[in-house]
């Protein structure tokens, strides 16, 4: 299969690697400097670029006809209009804050515990999330996932990074050293607390997860999920 990978930073070279080893081959590299030359070969596209790439590297392959899975977070003021683009085109599309296996089994995990939750006014939900100084947008993705999960299953209506409201989920970013990535629901009431984690010990499950998602998005078209994926509906 032959893989654009746009963004070409550390995950871009781990997504590379894995790549590379899984027998597909690299037709473009995308960076800051140079164009889009060879995405129209390429049978997939893989984004993990930056919150001001994303979307004219996601608009590029649609206009390429060429599927594109992005991990990239931080845009998703734009994502109807993607969504739009992509149904013009018929193009295929993943996005995802996460493509680790665990992560979305985390979601799934804790989806099903907000609906539990949700019965029990006592319990009051906030989530920490940690990652590495480099990353620019806050809070994370995946805490923002997080969080609409528990919206969805609950009577919450929002999240913050302030104070919260009764009816806001408080999300606590940090920024330490080279973390890939920790994230922690917790329920707390006066009596005892109730805790979920995932912690990611490298880069390697992200970038396994969006090389996996790329071999069965390619030749589709439509807009699916990391559940459509792994078979989590």
């Amino acid at each position: 299969m032959k893989i654009a990978l746009l963004g070409y930073g550390k995950m871009g070279k781990v997504i590379e690697r894995i790549a590379l080893e899984r027998g597909h081959e690299i037709v473009l590299r995308k960076d800051e400097f140079n164009t889009y030359d060879g995405l129209s070969t390429a049978d997939v596209a893989i984004d993990f670029s930056v919150p001001s790439a994303a979307v004219s590297n996601i608009s590029a392959c649609f206009n390429n006809n060429v599927p594109v899975v992005s991990g990239t977070t931080g845009w998703l003021e734009h994502y109807d209009e993607m969504i739009a683009l992509c149904n013009e085109k018929k193009g295929g599309f993943i996005s995802s804050s996460n493509f680790s296996l665990g992560v979305n089994i985390f979601f799934g995990l804790n989806e099903y515990l907000a609906k539990i939750m949700s019965q029990f006014d006592s319990y009051k939900v906030s989530m920490e999330e940690i990652h590495h100084i480099h990353k620019l947008d806050a809070p994370s993705g995946t805490a923002i996932s997080l969080a609409q999960g528990v919206i969805e299953n609950s009577n919450y209506a929002n999240w913050t990074l302030e104070d919260a409201k009764t009816n806001e989920i408080r999300i606590e970013a940090k920024r330490i050293g080279e973390v890939p990535g920790t994230h922690t629901v917790n329920y707390d009431s006066a009596i005892d607390s109730i805790e979920i984690k995932h912690t990611a010990h490298n880069r390697e499950g992200f970038a396994l997860g969006a090389v996996i998602a790329a071999e069965w998005l390619a030749g589709k078209q439509g807009i699916f999920s990391m559940k459509d994926v792994l078979n989590l509906q």
